[in-house]
């Protein structure tokens, strides 16, 4: 697991060289909108929203002796809520809308790995728009299923610590999965990418971190974010099927 976690945070390295070698920085044009938007979008909401579901949570507390200090605390867990499924909904929305953008981008880059004769492509932009929605939906059911106990365990001192770094690497990994089905949705169908998937999630895990690590970057982050994570996916992915094909 941690080797391919290793393999996955090092395929970034080399991917701005390799995106400006390619001359690939026209296709992120509406994809980096979509992520600005989604961003700001989001971000307007939260900050409306934030108080509110601090107030909400705070009602649980029926008491008066000690009611000031847990309406601050439950402010704070308003907070961290918004900012975790802000952060889930962001990455879901921009990969599925971006999936016909950035399919191109990929295929480009295992041509220029493999040659032009082992790209496979039998798709059009409905089916990999389509594509990128399944998979993200699906993706976004699963990831609020365990993100939701997981929140619930913060609440405990001490093993709040360990979950929110759990709730970390489940965000990680969601993301890694959307960069790699780029790449994955010219070899595979939809039962056979999850598969794949699970078989290397290491991988997935390893490219979310950096994703994830790079939504803290203010603006750049959400700019670079796309490029930056699925040249690094579709790299390793790339290198995953031709080792599984090959065997």
């Amino acid at each position: 697991m941690f080797k391919n976690i290793f393999r996955g945070l090092k395929a970034y390295g080399g991917t701005l060289k390799l995106i400006s070698q390619l001359g690939l920085w026209k296709y992120f044009g509406v994809p980096i909108l979509i992520s600005i938007l989604t961003a700001v979008t989001i971000g307007f909401f939260a900050y409306g929203l934030g108080d509110n579901i601090g107030g909400f949570i705070s009602k649980a507390w029926v008491w008066e002796w000690g009611s000031e200090g847990f309406r601050k605390f439950s402010d704070i867990l308003g907070s961290l809520l918004i900012i975790a499924f802000g952060l889930i909904l962001y990455k879901h929305i921009i990969m599925a809308l971006s999936a016909p953008f950035m399919s191109p981008v990929s295929e480009k880059i295992e041509a220029h790995l493999l040659g032009e004769q082992h790209v496979h492509r039998n798709t059009t932009f409905s089916a990999q728009l389509w594509r990128g929605v399944r998979i993200n939906v699906r993706n976004l059911m699963m990831e609020i299923l365990f993100t939701i106990p997981l929140l619930l365990l913060s609440l405990i001192p001490v093993l709040n610590i360990i979950t929110s770094i759990l709730l970390f690497l489940v965000q990680a990994y969601y993301a890694g999965f959307g960069n790699m089905d780029y790449t994955l949705e010219r070899h595979y169908n939809y039962d056979s990418s999850l598969k794949f998937v699970r078989n290397h999630s290491g991988v997935a895990m390893g490219n979310g971190i950096i994703f994830m690590f790079m939504l803290f970057i203010p603006i750049v982050g959400i700019i670079l974010v796309l490029p930056l994570s699925v040249t690094a996916a579709t790299t390793e992915t790339v290198r995953l099927i031709n080792t599984t094909e090959n065997k």
